[in-house]
């Protein structure tokens, strides 16, 4: 399949009945069986997340699992996720985060990871010019360390960039080659940004896309809205197939990834996630 249509299985969306940020987040659904299924229904990769990779490796290798993805063929894959990146050193949570750092940089290196998202999702305050400079160190870390893009992941949550312009700010400013914007088209929807917005990113700055439809009118609560109420792209009201065409005409070549978190997704049998997940997303990537 060309580069443009290829689709990953994400992380949440493929992980089956967890408790998303409060409580289980490791998969019940073995590793070896996730990935044969996104090879069954015809995704180019998976993705984990940081708690789930430390799962995984309770029982198994880097090597192991590297073998796993050679074995069904899997080409892509995501990392995620590194908070509290920016905070000073010395500070609990820039400790805790230092640690994953050394993590998915290291399972990055070994399963030659496509990229590591990072982002802000306990909305953490932070002068910009303190969260550039921070992520520009970031980036050149991992540089020495792997191939992986490290792309930022702006969104409703995140108290220091929550528009496009301020995104676009922090990856200009950082000015790092393996640098980028991770482009979520439900965070793009909730934050108002349309299409014809993402097509002005400049091509070296669209570092990932991933495809998530929901409801244009919020519900009350946000948070859970956004852990357990989005819904398969084509099934919503956003306009998934013109965030995908103004993404192609940034110069965006692929992959996709398919990020749905989903209460009533979670709950369907593993062959059904997989089925639905790569029908419903693959359907806004045929123009």
């Amino acid at each position: 399949m060309a580069a443009d249509h290829e689709l990953l299985g994400l992380y949440w969306t493929t992980s089956g009945p967890v408790e998303v940020h409060v409580g289980r987040e490791w998969s019940l659904f073995d590793l070896r069986d996730r990935c044969e299924h996104a090879a069954r229904v015809g995704m180019s990769g998976i993705g984990l997340w940081h708690t789930g990779l430390e799962h995984i490796l309770e029982t198994r290798s880097l090597g192991d699992v590297r073998a796993v993805l050679d074995d069904t063929g899997l080409r892509h894959l995501e990392l995620e996720f590194l908070m509290e990146w920016f905070v000073d050193p010395g500070d609990e949570r820039r400790v805790e985060s230092d640690r994953l750092r050394r993590l998915l940089f290291e399972a990055a290196a070994e399963l030659s990871a496509h990229h590591i998202k990072v982002g802000n999702i306990p909305g953490t305050p932070c002068e910009l010019s303190r969260l550039t400079e921070r992520y520009a160190e970031l980036c050149a870390d991992a540089a020495g360390q792997c191939d992986a893009k490290i792309v930022y992941e702006f969104m409703p949550f995140d108290v220091n960039v929550h528009d496009l312009p301020t995104a676009l700010a922090v990856v200009d400013g950082a000015d790092a080659a393996n640098g980028g914007l991770a482009i979520d088209t439900w965070h793009m929807a909730k934050l108002g940004i349309a299409p014809d917005d993402v097509s002005t990113v400049p091509s070296r700055h669209l570092g990932w896309v991933e495809l998530s439809d929901g409801r244009a009118e919020s519900m009350p609560d946000l948070v859970d809205e956004t852990v357990n109420h989005r819904r398969l792209p084509g099934e919503g009201d956003f306009p998934i197939r013109s965030y995908v065409a103004a993404c192609r005409a940034a110069g965006y070549p692929g992959p996709w990834g398919v990020e749905v978190l989903s209460e009533e997704l979670r709950n369907l049998p593993i062959e059904q996630i997989f089925d639905r997940a790569y029908e419903t997303s693959v359907a806004q990537l045929v123009a």
